[in-house]
């Protein structure tokens, strides 16, 4: 896989010649992979069709300093699913946080039960003035478990419980984002697990800052369909999650979802919001395989 993808960065990168790092105002990130078979050190640089975040909970075991450092210099611009007393370590190293969470946001216990409605509504609160204070855009949700439930009855309990803190968050240049999530592998009965879910709750809250996470990897697993589906749900979604289908780990050819295909269609939509890889890592170094996550999504 490596190789292939040092063939495509070469291919991709010839008709900058050799004197592209002298050339002014090319911006992006211009790093060296290996090609095996001419033994030469070959530049690539950040296309910039695709604005790169990575989840932070796939790497905890590299400490927050170290790894905000290396995303910096690999060129990505953010970081998502940080917690407020992480924004300051990453903002250091000139990232974003491209998805905001705290310890309260749950995902089995969310808007979709009346119950969860004045913890969620006070909690939530807090983090989006944070957020706005930060200028972080984007505030991750949750629907919650079905436990039981009919989806109607909890499209009609989110409506209830999200649309104050919506109205609240437009004031202060906010996003709410409801990651869409598979319920047939890692999230047992969750309600937001296919897009036309999401789409329906979107549309009954016709507010501008109601936006759906798109994971790819949960996706994949709950409906497959990937481009097609983005086709025609685009304007509903500002953010994608990758990973490899089955298993989660790297979106190399070891897994069955074509990624930079699906990048030209995201990038084709007019998308100008974030992809963050969220894959777990099986290599012995990580944060090559990150690097090699970023290389394939960057059409």
């Amino acid at each position: 896989m490596a190789d292939r993808l040092n063939r495509r960065k070469l291919l991709k990168n010839l008709s900058l010649g050799a004197g592209i790092l002298s050339v002014p105002g090319i911006s992006g990130v211009f790093a060296s992979e290996l090609n095996s078979k001419t033994e030469v050190w070959i530049p690539y640089s950040i296309s910039g069709k695709i604005n790169h975040s990575v989840c932070r909970w796939c790497y905890q075991d590299i400490p927050l300093e170290k790894f905000a450092k290396a995303c910096a210099k690999m060129g990505l611009k953010g970081i998502d699913l940080l917690k407020p007393s992480e924004w300051d370590t990453v903002e250091k190293e000139g990232l974003v946080c491209t998805m905001a969470t705290d310890v309260f946001a749950s995902i089995t216990e969310g808007f979709n039960d009346l119950k969860n409605h004045a913890v969620l509504q006070e909690k939530y609160r807090g983090l989006i003035k944070k957020a706005s204070e930060r200028k972080i855009r984007n505030v991750i949700c949750f629907s919650g478990n079905r436990n039981g439930m009919d989806e109607a009855t909890g499209i009609t309990n989110c409506v209830k419980g999200l649309t104050p803190l919506l109205d609240y968050a437009r004031e202060l240049n906010v996003n709410l984002v409801m990651e869409l999530l598979n319920s047939k592998v890692d999230h047992k009965d969750y309600m937001c697990d296919h897009t036309d879910w999401g789409v329906k709750l979107a549309k009954r809250l016709n507010k501008p800052n109601f936006k759906l996470l798109y994971d790819i990897y949960h996706m994949q697993i709950m409906e497959g369909d990937v481009i097609r589906t983005i086709r025609e749900n685009y304007q509903y979604i500002n953010h994608y999650h990758t990973g490899g289908v089955p298993g989660r780990n790297e979106i190399n050819d070891s897994q069955e979802l074509n990624y930079p295909a699906i990048m030209e269609a995201i990038h084709a939509t007019g998308f100008d919001g974030f992809v963050a890889q969220e894959f777990i890592p099986t290599y012995d170094d990580k944060l090559a395989a990150l690097r090699e996550g970023i290389q394939i999504c960057d059409i």
